[in-house]
């Protein structure tokens, strides 16, 4: 896997030798807070004439700057205006020499380079409360994690399953000039290794045969163990990734009840089940589930605060208040109970959050068990057959750690407790945490 640092020297930054001078403004808005991903597109719609090379570049520096704000200012000198720290990005991180003159800078404006800091958070530019979480939670890899998550995420496809196979779509991926490998810990996964194409644009999307969705997010909607004809319920179904996930399990014979408090999402969710021929498998709710349902399995997929995800959005972790972080734990704790009400005896709860703080994943899970006692927590296994009908779940043979379908899956990402944890470092996808319980069957 490259590193952050290696990955930043292999961009063509003297493509952005008549464009330094521009990129003054976008940079200034994203240092002031706007998000980069906006600023970008603002730029690029207003510069649509520009070089393959020059928009790559350019998106570099405007993602660039506002990740390695921190360590870019320990080399050009706190305070010092956006095109100063684009050139340090280019001569310090990047290993360009000319680079205050690609900048748009006189010769001989910044300090002298010096080696990099060794203090974490200066190094790998990040808030003094998020380096001292990484090192509380990975401990001897924190450095790992950190420059893990300073590295953009892979782009991973999950073939549908409504419409087609893994293999099926890899061969018409090809034929799009895009080529894929299997996931690792998902081997129906397809994680794309072409050089970043617009996946949105393909054909192959269009006609619904996958949907964008991280291999560890596929391990968690995995994890629900949904199966043919199943009731599921989606508490937190957001956009939908995992919902449409869910359908594909259960099938045309089954049924994803999906909510969330967010009607635009759910409208989006909407439109991605019809191109994804699920539209008559998920039955949309709105805010809450109907009164007196009851499922098979339900996920709580929890809003959180998402520092599992920062590589795929380079400057989020300097707009997060930690301070607002204190109150995710409690909503998650009601989020849980609520999904729990609607588990039948006998049925699966699956909690997941996209971060990695304890305090929204093995904190939360275990108040709720203690406030849940008809809740028995289970290894992260699945019955080997999910096409099956409902039925008593026994765990795999010989020790493995199996996830859908009866694939095995490496049993690093369980974790001592019997939870499931994924890192970027170590497993290369986004860091998501998982708990599963049964429900216990009525005492008669």
């Amino acid at each position: 896997m490259m590193t952050s640092e290696e990955r930043l020297r292999s961009v063509p930054w003297r493509a952005l030798r008549s464009l330094g001078p521009r990129l003054e403004l976008p940079l200034g808005a994203v240092l002031a807070g706007q998000a980069a991903e906006r600023v970008l597109d603002r730029f690029l719609r207003d510069h649509r004439r520009l070089r393959r090379d020059e928009r790559t570049a350019v998106a570099e520096a405007i993602f660039g700057v506002g990740l390695w704000r921190r360590r870019l200012a320990w080399h050009a000198s706190v305070g010092a205006p956006p095109l100063a720290l684009l050139a340090a990005l280019l001569r310090d991180l990047g290993g360009v020499p000319d680079a205050e003159e690609i900048a748009g800078l006189a010769p001989g404006t910044l300090p002298p380079p010096r080696s990099p800091p060794a203090d974490l958070a200066l190094r790998f530019s990040l808030p003094d409360w998020l380096a001292a979480t990484l090192v509380r939670e990975a401990g001897a890899e924190a450095e790992a994690l950190a420059d893990a998550l300073n590295v953009p995420g892979p782009v991973c496809l999950r073939p549908n399953p409504l419409r087609t196979t893994p293999e099926a779509l890899a061969a018409l991926l090809a034929s799009e000039g895009v080529s894929t490998r299997r996931g690792q810990l998902v081997p129906s996964a397809l994680v794309v290794t072409s050089a970043r194409p617009n996946v949105y644009g393909l054909a192959t999307h269009r006609e619904g045969l996958f949907e964008v969705q991280d291999e560890g997010s596929q391990l968690v909607a995995d994890l629900v163990g949904a199966r043919r004809g199943e009731a599921v319920l989606d508490l937190c179904a957001g956009a939908g990734g995992k919902a449409l996930h869910l359908a594909a399990a259960v099938g045309s014979t089954g049924t994803v009840h999906a909510t969330d408090v967010d009607a635009g999402r759910l409208d989006r969710l909407a439109r991605r089940a019809l191109r994804a021929g699920a539209s008559a498998i998920v039955r949309i709710h709105g805010g809450a589930p109907a009164a007196h349902l009851l499922v098979d399995r339900a996920m709580v997929d929890a809003p959180c605060s998402e520092l599992g995800a920062l590589r795929r959005g380079p400057d989020v972790r300097f707009r997060l208040d930690p301070g607002s972080l204190e109150r995710l734990p409690a909503s998650q704790l009601a989020l849980l109970a609520r999904a729990a009400g609607c588990v039948r005896p006998g049925g699966r709860l699956v909690y997941a959050t996209c971060t990695l703080r304890r305090e929204e994943n093995e904190d939360v899970a275990l108040a709720f068990e203690e406030l849940h006692p008809e809740f028995i927590r289970q290894p992260p296994w699945l019955p080997r057959d999910t096409t099956a009908a409902p039925g008593p779940e026994r765990p795999p043979t010989g020790g493995e750690v199996a996830l859908g379908a009866g694939r095995p899956v490496l049993a690093a990402v369980r974790t001592p407790a019997g939870f499931v944890r994924t890192w970027p470092h170590r497993d290369g996808c986004d860091g998501f945490f998982a708990a599963a319980w049964r429900r216990r069957d009525e005492v008669t």
